[in-house]
């Protein structure tokens, strides 16, 4: 369909000898076709995420003899899992606290995600330009020369007349100096573009709040994995002196002839075990540390400290309805949801205002003339109704996209919300395993430590081998472990119960209790006092 245009023109002209300005033109015209189009949105809201943190406790597979049931893992994928260089000053300490601040400030999940803000703010600032005035200049020299044959034009003139008219004419020159103005007067489409890229770039700023929430899980998770590497260590080397001075002990009653070597062999045996082990766990904590390192900007290498303990406490008590309440008013991914709802409502608004007419004024004031000396000021005004008489189907097309953008995002803001409910519930029946589980591993690290020191008065009394000293070691070192298992799996759940209520960023502080590190075993540094621990283990959770 041709666009057609009607035109009223009124003209003010000077008239010299043989030169003629015009001083200035008005245009009211009206155009059939519709020149602004909706934004399009992306079919699902969720196409700008990359990367993803989840803290999950499996149980373990298959019969166990160790009361360690539960294998809890803080799974960090994408950008998350790396960061930009940090700057700021690091003194090789670091507490859980700097940690998170600096996973805030460095990780690469926020910083991607900071500047999809920025874009998001520079595509709402576009879609706010079609709104307001827009002015520009130009400055143009201008030498031509016609051919009046070539534009049609041939003169006939007889030649009794005694002259001709030329048929080139030129060459002549101009200059132009010119400020042009235009003003969007009404403009549904375009108005609800705008509405809409706010509303997107609303829903990035929320996201990116919610990526602060991923970054101290995914840094808080790697911080209590190093914890709990660094107990399993101290745990090896307290093992590894133990089964170092029965060795010694055994090789002194061999030489005066009161044991024989089997059990010489079998106590060395086990000292070479603790020293592999001890090898192995720290082979673990040096990456542990690296992939710490790589979340909070440090740089890649173990060679840092890390100076906090975070022992076992209970959760808040927060009922899980409560939890549910907060959840639902906090998580800035389901806010953020809810924005990228109201963004796809816009943009279909403005895919159905393509059917309404638009009303623009553009305007022009400069000085031509063959040199400036020379030149005469001019202007224009011109205002402007589009509307759309047919469109092949166009209108309607985009408003099925659009209709389909709407839907999408409706139902992932209904899936977000049971997704949220699903999180808290599964957190707190993580932290009833769990808290069962410490209260198990606590009393098991006590009677197995009875009975390795009943054995080894058995062993000095010369009732029995040291075989069963030997398994008794065995038995206190993986009891140890399992405390130490079972303390990281209820931290892990609780920083998972920060995330999922929200703000986890803010309020981390009360649900993860730290300590500076003490000397001793690994289950001993990891322990609160015994008076604490006894009261964390009967408290248990309000359901």
């Amino acid at each position: 369909m041709n666009n057609s245009t009607v035109w009223g023109r009124f003209t003010n002209r000077s008239c010299a000898p043989g030169v003629m300005f015009v001083i200035a033109t008005g245009v009211a015209s009206v155009s059939f076709g519709q020149t602004t189009r909706a934004t399009q949105e992306p079919l699902s809201g969720r196409t700008g995420q990359s990367g993803s943190v989840t803290a999950t406790e499996s149980p373990v597979p298959g019969t166990t003899t160790s009361v360690n049931t539960i294998n809890p893992t803080v799974q960090v994928q994408g950008p998350y899992a790396g960061s930009a260089a940090g700057k700021t000053p690091f003194s090789g300490q670091l507490s859980l606290r700097d940690a998170v601040n600096r996973g805030l400030e460095y990780n690469l999940g926020a910083v991607g995600v900071a500047q999809a803000v920025r874009q998001a703010h520079g595509q709402s600032r576009v879609a706010r330009s079609a709104l307001l005035p827009n002015v520009n200049g130009y400055l143009s020299e201008t030498v031509q020369q016609i051919s009046l044959v070539t534009s049609g034009l041939k003169f006939n003139l007889p030649p009794s007349l005694g002259f001709s008219i030329p048929t080139i004419v030129g060459p002549f020159n101009y200059f132009d100096l010119r400020a042009t103005l235009t003003q969007t007067v009404a403009d549904m489409t375009a108005w609800n573009n705008y509405r809409s890229a706010k509303e997107n770039l609303r829903a990035n700023e929320l996201s990116g709040k919610d990526a602060r929430d991923l970054v101290v899980l995914a840094v808080g998770g790697a911080y209590l994995q190093a914890i709990a590497a660094a107990a399993r260590v101290n745990s090896a080397r307290a093992q590894l002196e133990t089964a170092s001075a029965l060795y010694q002990q055994t090789s002194q009653q061999r030489n005066v002839g009161l044991v024989a070597q089997i059990d010489v062999n079998r106590s060395r045996i086990q000292m070479l075990t603790q020293q592999q082990r001890l090898a192995s766990l720290q082979n673990d904590l040096g990456k542990q540390k690296i992939n710490l390192a790589r979340m909070t900007g440090l740089p890649p290498n173990d060679r840092y400290d890390v100076v906090d303990d975070v022992p076992f406490r209970a959760a808040p008590a927060i009922t899980i309805e409560d939890a549910l309440k907060q959840a639902f008013s906090q998580r800035w991914d389901l806010k953020a949801a809810d924005a990228q709802v109201r963004s796809a409502e816009r943009s279909r608004s403005a895919a159905r205002a393509e059917r309404l007419p638009s009303l623009s004024l553009s305007a022009d004031y400069g000085a031509i003339g063959t040199n400036p000396s020379e030149a005469h000021g001019t202007f224009s005004v011109v205002g402007s109704l589009k509307f759309a008489i047919w469109q092949s189907g166009r209108i309607e097309g985009d408003i099925e996209q659009a209709d389909a953008a709407l839907s999408q995002r409706q139902a992932e803001l209904e899936d977000l919300r049971g997704q949220v409910e699903a999180d808290v519930r599964k957190v707190y029946l993580d932290l009833e395993a769990a808290r069962s589980q410490v209260g198990v591993a606590t009393e098991n690290l006590q009677v197995t430590k009875e009975n390795l020191n009943l054995t080894r008065q058995r062993y000095e009394a010369g009732v029995t081998d040291n075989v069963e000293v030997v398994q008794s070691q065995e038995s206190v070192a993986g009891a140890d472990l399992d405390y130490i298992n079972s303390v990281f799996a209820h931290n892990v759940a609780k920083l998972s119960l920060a995330r999922a209520v929200g703000q986890a960023a803010d309020n981390l502080a009360q649900f993860l209790q730290t300590r500076q590190q003490q000397t001793g075993s690994g289950a001993e540094r990891y322990r609160a006092d015994d008076q604490g621990h006894a009261n964390s283990i009967a408290a248990g959770f309000d359901f």
